[in-house]
C-alpha cells in the first residue's frame, strides 16, 4: 500500500494484484434490476399507446373489405337480368362479412304505388335508401334497424342510392 498524502482528497483503496497493479474489470455481462424494470416500463408504455391505433387500423381494414365485398355484389346484381331472391342467385350464398356474419340482402316485393316496402332501410328523413333491394353488413356490433339513424345501424356498411353510395351508415 502507498502512503497517503494529507494534502490531497482522500482516495479509496483499489484491489491490486500481487505485483502492485490494479485489477481491471471487463465490460458488465448483466443488467441491474432497475435497468430491466425501466426497460419493461418503457416497452409497456409504448405498447399501451400503440394498441388502440392497431385496433383502429384492423377495424378500418375490416370496413374496407366489407365495402369491397358489397361493391362486387352490387355490380354482380346489376348485371343479372332479373334480381335474384337470394345472394345464391349470384353465387354468393353464405358469404360472411369480416365480422363473421352473413351479408343481408333484401329484395323488395313487387308492388304498386309509392308506399315504401316494409323492412326497407331508411335515411334520416325515413325515405328508403334504395328502390329495388337493400344490401348491407350489420357491422361490428351485429345489430341493425331499418332507420339508419338508429344507434344499432351506425356501424352498418350499406349500399345506398341504388349503388351510388357504399360505406358506413353513419356517413350517409
Amino acid at each position: 500500500m502507498r502512503a497517503r498524502n494529507s494534502l490531497h482528497a482522500p482516495t479509496f483503496d483499489v484491489a491490486e494484484t500481487g505485483d502492485g497493479q490494479p485489477i481491471t474489470r471487463g465490460p458488465r455481462s448483466a443488467f441491474t434490476l432497475v435497468e430491466v424494470l425501466a426497460a419493461m416500463t418503457i416497452i409497456g408504455l409504448l405498447a399501451g399507446l400503440a394498441a388502440p391505433k392497431l385496433n383502429e387500423a384492423v377495424e378500418q381494414a375490416k370496413i374496407a373489405r366489407a365495402i369491397g365485398d358489397l361493391r362486387a355484389m352490387a355490380v354482380e346484381l346489376s348485371t343479372v337480368g332479373t334480381l335474384p331472391a337470394t345472394l345464391a342467385g349470384i353465387g354468393r350464398a353464405g358469404r360472411m362479412d369480416p365480422w363473421g356474419r352473413p351479408y343481408v340482402y333484401y329484395l323488395f316485393p313487387p308492388g304498386k304505388g309509392k308506399a315504401p316496402p316494409k323492412g326497407a332501410r331508411k335515411d334520416r328523413f325515413l325515405v328508403p335508401i334504395n328502390s329495388e333491394y337493400d344490401l348491407y353488413s350489420v357491422g361490428k356490433d351485429g345489430g341493425s334497424a331499418a332507420p339508419l339513424t338508429a344507434k344499432a345501424s351506425h356501424d352498418d356498411i350499406i349500399v345506398a342510392n341504388d349503388g351510388g353510395f357504399i360505406g358506413l351508415a353513419k356517413k350517409y
